[in-house]
């Protein structure tokens, strides 16, 4: 019964993540990203693609390439889709359909500016769904689209049936963290964390939704010792009573279904969006590879490696492909590179103990690299979307 649980709820995330766009946005924290990164013009970088918003915050560095991989095309699509956008669009238009989650006059738009600079692929994608971003009326936004806006809309449904929803977005409008604890500790949390929004969470559904596999959640609850509707609720709190929310455009984005032009990421401020128009966005390319696979392909070295989280999905289920896949980083780093990455756990034991090749010997990928634990930890304290176990900086050695 146990193997046929696990088949059921990785065979179901698998069926998500092979015919849906997941991410709409990215769930990482940028702002801490490009301070580990520390991007200069010599840097060539890989990450994978999510939503594509990170691709265009790191182009702000100005490294000298950004490649942006992912096995959902749908997601590189969507990276397509801004790219042509900050070529083809002015700020206020480019703003309407990614701060604002759309326009009636997308549809428009796609056919006449941005179609054209699309690749094949993202145009069969977008052909049939600009009304992802037609917005018929102003409840509508392409932030409640894909299956992280589907879970979202469910949240914001419960939100409302449980009274809190207008206090949850009061907390945007707060001026300090004690006025912050005073509405989630008065106003929200009794109502928020009934016992069926607990056991809604634990469900295949809503973690498929979410992005998450059942290797991942596996991970997550044996090195937290508790459950992952307690994780959770552990994270709402942190995020409502310790960090700031003016600047929290992560979560504001799904109570809101839409930036605002002071709470929005980095790119889609206009300087940014200058300077990405002026020839930055031209530095990103897209991949619809595994990182594996990319790897194996590209005929340069790369110094910096964004691995998110995805490392969790592999290391209770294929842990052969992920050494197959730090054999890659091994094989096509540069001298120091840096790795970052994330982990639902609150330690990635997994990682050291694969064996690699390099230089003609069999070593432990633990002797390879030198992790940066103190600054890994101030950045995990400080990161605005705070739904990881744990961050995560490593060098590899010379």
């Amino acid at each position: 019964m146990r193997t046929l649980a696990n088949w059921t709820t990785e065979t179901l995330f698998k069926y998500v993540h092979g015919n849906y766009l997941v991410y709409n946005t990215c769930w990482e924290d940028p702002r801490l990203d490009r301070e580990v990164l520390e991007l200069g013009g010599e840097d060539e970088l890989v990450l994978i693609t999510s939503a594509g918003c990170n691709a265009l915050d790191y182009a702000l560095d100005g490294p000298r390439r950004i490649h942006a991989v992912d096995m959902n095309f749908r997601q590189n699509a969507l990276l397509e889709l801004k790219l042509a956008g900050i070529r083809n669009l002015d700020h206020d238009q480019f703003f309407a359909v990614f701060g604002d989650g759309g326009t009636p006059d997308f549809p428009g738009w796609y056919h006449q500016r941005l179609r054209r600079d699309l690749p094949l692929s993202a145009q069969q994608y977008w052909d049939d769904r600009t009304h992802f971003f037609a917005r018929r009326k102003p409840s509508d936004s392409f932030y409640h689209r894909g299956t992280t806006g589907l879970f979202a809309q469910s949240m914001m449904r419960y939100f409302r049936l449980a009274g809190v929803l207008e206090d949850l977005r009061s907390l945007f409008s707060a001026t300090s963290l004690e006025e912050q604890r005073a509405i989630y500790f008065g106003r929200v949390r009794e109502k928020f964390w009934r016992p069926s929004i607990r056991r809604a969470l634990r469900t295949d559904l809503a973690l498929s939704l979410l992005g998450v596999p059942a290797a991942q959640k596996d991970h997550l609850e044996k090195t937290c010792g508790q459950d992952i509707a307690a994780f959770m609720e552990q994270c709402v709190e942190t995020v409502c009573t310790q960090l700031p929310a003016s600047d929290n455009y992560f979560w504001r984005l799904y109570l809101f279904g839409r930036y605002t032009r002071e709470c929005c990421p980095e790119y889609l401020r206009e300087p940014s969006f200058r300077r990405l128009k002026e020839g930055l966005a031209d530095r990103i390319e897209t991949h619809t590879n595994s990182v594996t696979g990319f790897l194996r392909q590209h005929p340069r070295t790369l110094s910096r490696f964004v691995l998110l989280d995805h490392m969790d999905w592999l290391s209770h289920r294929h842990p052969e492909a992920l050494a197959e896949e730090w054999q890659a980083i091994v094989d096509r780093a540069s001298k120091g590179a840096r790795i970052l990455w994330r982990s639902g756990g609150v330690s990635a034991d997994f990682v050291d103990p694969l064996q690699v090749r390099h230089q003609g010997s069999n070593v432990r990928v633990g002797e390879l690299i030198r992790y940066d634990r103190a600054r890994a930890a101030d950045c995990h304290q400080r990161d605005r979307v705070h739904t990881y176990g744990s961050f995560h900086i490593a060098h590899l050695a010379a």
